[in-house]
């Protein structure tokens, strides 16, 4: 794809930056939530994703709020009222000569949509909200925690610190994380950002609900992190003919989960007409690699030997009929058209990394992808998720590989469920386990690692296993996020090759001194 190109239109004293993409039959004007950069907004696959989906059927308009991304900041000692920033919309729509058009409100951006439709009803063609809200503290943050969220972003802005306020099931997603972190960057500075908390903070729409007029399509996660899906049950109660659609998913924005079922139920609202399947979908059987480094080996050393993983996994994927699918972050995708040739890969790849000297993880899964292009979509995050859930050494599968992998000769063990985002149900899990007779005899004996091993943190850590504390209960004691805590529990089992946090509370209480561990 081409370049966009970004222009500004004039909004009082104030220049918004905004782009146009697409040739659709009429135009659809995309209101952003908290922070937004028109830029950056391409170089994310789900967001990208979104854009074009939409980009499709309709003229899209892109525009970056005041304060945010590539529009002018604003007066901290003298916030817009949300008037003011409604009148942005406005703006945009004339310097793009739109005349009427479809909004789409998104979080932050759904007050500021509602409120447009209510004032320029002859330019508003139809309004669509998503994840959206009409007094923020009921149902988005109460005041004590939005003060605690303004304090994060004092401290921590720029470090991907807000995402589990905003996508939690992403936390553990490392290439996403660190988008995520140029995303707060770019999108606002640290000033900028608690400005704009503030100002969302006053947004009560209530009172003009009753005066929209135009057809109003409601959609709302119902598992919502962010805001709770109340808010739009209250909106299609308050809105005039106005429909509400659930779906499933925990992660608020908008261009996260499944995307292609968000753009498909608003390409049917506005357009009137399913969304047809522009690409062809088949079957495969995808598996997720992903190795890393217990042994602190080193930046060179790590680099060639995961250099020579990458050289085998290639070698390993085309020998099983396989085919590279790409990378991403530190994950290794390949494709298969059957789960047997996937999961005997995966056990393959699994001796090549020990003979290597890497620690590996993987994940597979069986679902429809794209013929075309690298696996997008809900198949491919779920294998990836897979990936990062796996233990050392591990192969974790859906329960859908074992069952379609009957009659291979492959031996599964039950590995519980495991919750995903976008699912409806917990997902049943498998694990590849070897057959009983290659099994050697006796293993011998680990080495036990010695306490010094562990930083001073993870010997705090540790303790408070041994004293039979949750995540929860060692984060308030620490001070510390409960992610954080997730992160050393996980660094200590894999630095004292421990399978458990039981095994762990064994270990410092083998290991406790007078003064304890």
């Amino acid at each position: 794809m081409r370049p966009i190109e970004t222009r500004y239109a004039r909004s009082g004293d104030v220049r918004i930056a905004y782009q146009v993409i697409g040739q659709g039959s009429f135009d659809l004007v995309f209101v952003p939530g908290f922070i937004s950069n028109l830029d950056l907004h391409w170089e994310d696959e789900g967001y990208s994703r979104l854009l074009k989906r939409l980009s499709a059927f309709s003229r899209l308009i892109l525009f970056d709020k005041r304060g945010t991304g590539l529009s002018d900041r604003v007066d901290t000692h003298h916030l817009p009222s949300l008037e003011t920033r409604m009148d942005d919309v406005r703006a945009v729509m004339d310097a793009t000569g739109s005349g009427r058009a479809a909004i789409l409100g998104a979080s932050e951006g759904a007050p500021m949509a509602m409120l447009f439709a209510a004032t320029y009803p002859e330019r508003t063609r139809a309004l669509v909200l998503y994840g959206g809200y009409a007094h923020f503290h009921k149902w988005v943050m109460p005041p004590e925690r939005l003060e605690a969220f303004i304090e994060t972003a004092e401290t921590s802005w720029g470090t991907g610190a807000t995402l589990p306020n905003f996508a939690p099931g992403r936390v553990d997603d490392t290439h996403f994380t660190q988008w995520w972190a140029r995303f707060e960057r770019l999108s606002a500075s640290p000033t900028a950002a608690t400005a704009l908390a503030r100002m969302n903070a006053g947004i009560d729409v209530r009172d003009m609900l009753g005066t929209i007029s135009v057809p109003t399509y409601l959609i709302h996660r119902r598992n919502d992190a962010r805001v709770d899906p109340d808010a739009s049950r209250f909106l299609a109660r308050k809105i005039p003919g106005a429909r509400l659609v659930e779906i499933s998913g925990r992660d608020h924005p908008i261009w996260t989960g499944d995307v292609d079922r968000v753009a498909d139920l608003i390409e049917e609202f506005l357009t009137g007409e399913p969304a047809v399947a522009v690409v062809e979908r088949v079957l495969a059987a995808l598996l997720v690699t992903r190795i890393y480094d217990t042994a602190r080996l080193g930046d060179r050393l790590w680099s060639e030997r995961s250099l020579r993983f990458q050289e085998n996994w290639r070698m390993l994927v085309g020998r099983h009929g396989g085919r590279v699918a790409g990378t991403h972050g530190e994950l290794m995708i390949s494709r298969f058209d059957g789960p047997a040739r996937a999961v005997r890969c995966a056990a393959l790849l699994r001796e090549a990394a020990q003979e290597i000297g890497v620690a590996s993880a993987q994940g597979v899964h069986v679902g429809e992808i794209e013929v075309r292009g690298p696996p997008t979509g809900l198949t491919a995050r779920v294998a990836m998720q897979l990936a990062a859930h796996a233990e050392r050494g591990h192969i974790l599968c859906s329960r859908l590989v074992a069952d379609l992998a009957a009659g291979s000769g492959l031996h599964f063990t039950d590995a519980g469920r495991i919750s995903l985002d976008e699912l409806e149900e917990p997902m049943a899990l498998a694990q590849v386990t070897a057959e009983q007779h290659l099994e050697p005899a006796c293993r011998p004996k680990p080495r036990p690692a010695e306490p010094a091993t562990l930083t001073a943190r993870e010997s705090e850590v540790v303790s408070l296993i041994a004293d039979g504390k949750s995540n929860a209960a060692i984060a308030a004691e620490l001070d510390l996020s409960e992610h954080t805590v997730k992160r050393h529990v996980a660094n200590i089992l894999l630095k004292l090759d421990l399978p458990s946090r039981a095994a762990a509370a064994a270990f410092s209480a083998r290991h406790a001194g007078p003064d304890g561990p």
